[in-house]
């Protein structure tokens, strides 16, 4: 079973964002860690330099990376603003 944390980064956007979407995203990231691969859910990002993976929650864009120590979540936010 893989773990999720997240970069400061990710704390302050998720921070932003409305409680109903934070409880969505929260649900769906224990959905992944607590399956044998979480990457089968996502789509991998041809611009790696911002992160590997991403996953969407309606409106919202989850970015992470996979590591030894499971899900880093870089960024997170709406789907207008997230890539820029």
């Amino acid at each position: 079973m893989a773990k999720y944390r997240f970069s400061p980064r990710a704390s302050k956007d998720f921070l932003k964002l409305d409680s109903s979407i934070q409880e969505r995203i929260l649900a769906k990231l224990d959905y992944f860690c607590s399956t044998d691969s979480p990457t089968w859910f996502s789509r991998h990002l041809s611009d790696v330099s911002i992160g590997q993976y991403r996953f969407r929650v309606g409106d919202y864009r989850v970015i992470y990376d996979i590591d030894k120590n499971g899900i880093r979540v870089i960024r997170m936010g709406h789907r207008r603003d997230i890539y820029k």
